[in-house]
């Protein structure tokens, strides 16, 4: 069932004014309009988010909501159509882009209070909302890749948001070329699609009309098009290969890493995945892709976080570890627990990151936690809420991230991915290890606050400090939407993601409970770890620094991946742009053509010059000498 919903276009309508009102008027009319506009944009989305949520809801399954903005592009045969619609899928996605981005940005009122460009902040941040919403309520691909490509560019304006810095700007521009190179293999996956669905008569990009026409895919072609589509999604997403622009992201301010990487920008991925579900099916080998980088990624980064002293450095490349487990998820089938921990993770990620960013701004801007310690009694909010995002994250029940995580683990084992599976197990160890041990770092022990640091030390205005709490809500009871199934009210989520991502089958028989327990418990162990390394026993780690020192410089230096893109990438597409194509062609051809042309006119200028001399006699001279050879040459004529 279908129904036209006007409000779907004034859900981007109001990022939209925040935009053009920050843009234009920011400035001008000061910091107050600035601060009740930005955030209060896109708490009207969030309302208007609701009202179609609950719409959705009072309708049958598998309805959908849909809003024809206008005819967009007109082909030949080619149509696209600028159309929004909101199913069961994107209802989730908006809720999480409106709801946790709208207490981000009233959290950024408090953040960014001393910043003088605040108004050109929330211009990015109002932007990127619209960006996001675009992409999510998008009903065909193209319309997705304009809002694919819009988080892109604002991930890349708010990375570098203070570009005086030569650092950020760089890390800003590493991120979008990052991103640009997995977005090729996007462009080249909607290519294959089209090229498909033209052969058959089949001209547009909508996901229904895609869905409907599955029959014009071979296996080959689906799995050509969903692995390039995955390339663009493992640079937005930031999986293996193209990960490497998420850590150097965090130069940005702190709200936009709660926001853009980690609840949702960094998402779409799997969000993209999900919509395409139907897609993905007709290609098991590209589904094995998935979940194999899915689960590496998860491994890979999770090692990285356990020695980084960067508090935003940990959650980010826990982030790129949550990634992972969203993309074993789904790549396994399990459409639905990707989405799942989609949801859990923005509410735990962007509340750890919020708390990071607390931290960070009652200590002045220090954000090296080995100059931490003893602050849960200087900012217990702070440390209430963020125990709360540890816990959850480290998946302990009946915390959110359990109930996700679980059912993501379940769906690798149910799937036949049994070294998958073993691989998510380990991975929620060290989770639980490298959370807790931020959290032991930061708020427990003696402090190791600069003195003039600890002096100033205080806790968070309410502007920040309510965000704070709200999310910690979320963080604790998000996850019973999904409990599992005969307990309770069972598993709605899924049962509601049903009629647009299908129903998960197992096809491997699977212990239940056991496999809980087992997770659980490593959980617990990484946790107890953690505890003895950095509260029982602090001066131990240092001990086992030095013993394992070859492992822990190699987890320190990120695997050296940096350097080895710098060697096998970087410095060759330098030396061709700088020896073979500047000097060589840029200097030697073009302009050695252009500047020989201008060379060769002032000689032969220069030369004609000479003759030119002014004296009569020499000019009758060289008349002569031509009525001498007219006359020659018409004897000659005349003699043969």
């Amino acid at each position: 069932m279908t129904v036209e919903f006007g409000a779907l276009g004034l859900i981007l309508l109001f990022p939209l004014i925040g935009v053009l009102f920050n843009l234009f008027l920011g400035a001008r009319l000061g910091r107050r309009w600035v601060n009740i506009v930005g955030p209060g944009v896109i708490f009207i989305a969030f309302a208007l988010g609701i009202w179609a949520f609950a719409k959705i809801l009072s309708m049958p399954a598998g309805s959908e909501l849909h809003y024809k903005l206008w005819d967009w592009i007109e082909g030949g045969s080619f149509h696209v159509e600028f159309g929004l619609r909101i199913d069961a899928l994107s209802a989730v996605m908006v809720l999480i882009v409106t709801g946790i981005g709208a207490f981000i940005h009233l959290y950024s009122d408090g953040y960014m209070a001393h910043d003088a460009d605040y108004a050109r902040f929330f211009t990015y941040m109002n932007l990127f909302a619209l960006a996001m919403l675009i992409l999510v309520l998008a009903d065909n691909l193209l319309m997705m890749f304009v809002g694919w490509e819009g988080v892109g560019l604002c991930s890349y304006l708010l990375i570098a948001f203070w570009y005086s810095n030569p650092e950020f700007a760089y890390n800003g521009r590493k991120a979008f070329i990052a991103n640009r190179v997995g977005d090729a293999g996007f462009i080249l996956g909607m290519l294959t699609i089209i090229a498909v669905l033209g052969h058959g008569g089949v001209w547009s990009l909508d996901f229904g009309t895609i869905h409907r026409h599955l029959g014009l895919f071979t296996t080959t072609t689906a799995t050509v098009a969903c692995l390039l589509l995955f390339l663009g999604a493992t640079g937005k997403s930031a999986q293996i290969p193209l990960y490497v622009w998420l850590p150097d992201a965090m130069v940005g301010p702190t709200p936009v890493s709660a926001l853009i990487h980690a609840a949702t920008m960094v998402t779409a991925g799997v969000y993209m995945v999900a919509r395409l579900n139907f897609l993905y099916m007709l290609a098991p080998s590209a589904m094995m892709v998935v979940a194999t980088i899915g689960a590496v990624t998860a491994l890979f980064a999770g090692t990285i976080a356990i020695v980084q002293s960067d508090i935003k450095k940990v959650l980010a490349y826990s982030t790129i570890s949550q990634l992972g487990y969203m993309f074993l998820g789904v790549g396994s089938g399990a459409f639905a627990a990707g989405i799942f921990h989609v949801m859990t993770h923005a509410f735990f990620k962007g509340l750890l990151f919020l708390c990071a960013g607390s931290v960070i701004h009652g200590l002045g801007g220090e954000q090296d936690m080995t100059r931490m310690g003893g602050l849960r009694k200087v900012m217990p909010i702070t440390f209430w809420t963020m125990l709360i995002a540890t816990i959850a994250i480290s998946a302990i029940p009946p915390f959110s991230g359990f109930f996700s995580k679980d059912m993501i683990l379940a769906g690798a084992y149910g799937s036949g991915h049994f070294g998958l599976w073993i691989i998510g197990v380990i991975t929620a160890g060290i989770t639980g290890f490298y959370m807790f041990r931020l959290l032991f770092l930061t708020f427990f022990g003696e402090s190791r606050v600069d003195p003039e640091r600890l002096h100033h030390a205080h806790e968070s205005p309410p502007v920040m400090t309510i965000p704070l709490i709200v999310l910690a809500i979320a963080a604790a009871i998000g996850g019973w939407v999904g409990l599992p199934d005969g307990f309770l009210w069972g598993d709605l989520f899924s049962r509601f993601l049903a009629p647009t991502v299908g129903t998960f089958t197992p096809t491997v028989a699977t212990p239940g409970v056991l496999l809980s327990v087992i997770a659980l418990a490593i959980s617990i162990v990484g946790i107890i770890i953690a505890w003895v390394l950095y509260i029982w026993m602090p001066g131990l780690p240092y001990l086992i620094a030095w013993r394992a020192k070859a492992l822990y410089t190699l987890l320190l230096q990120k695997y050296y991946i940096d350097q080895f893109y710098n060697l096998i990438v970087t410095r060759p597409l330098f030396f061709v742009s700088n020896w073979i194509l500047h000097r060589g062609v840029d200097r030697f051809a073009i302009d050695g053509t252009v500047n020989g042309t201008g060379i060769a006119l002032e000689t032969s200028g220069a030369i004609a010059r000479r003759s030119e001399t002014g004296n009569i006699q020499h000019y009758a001279f060289i008349y002569l000498l031509g009525v001498i050879g007219i006359v020659a040459y018409y004897l000659f004529l005349v003699m043969r």
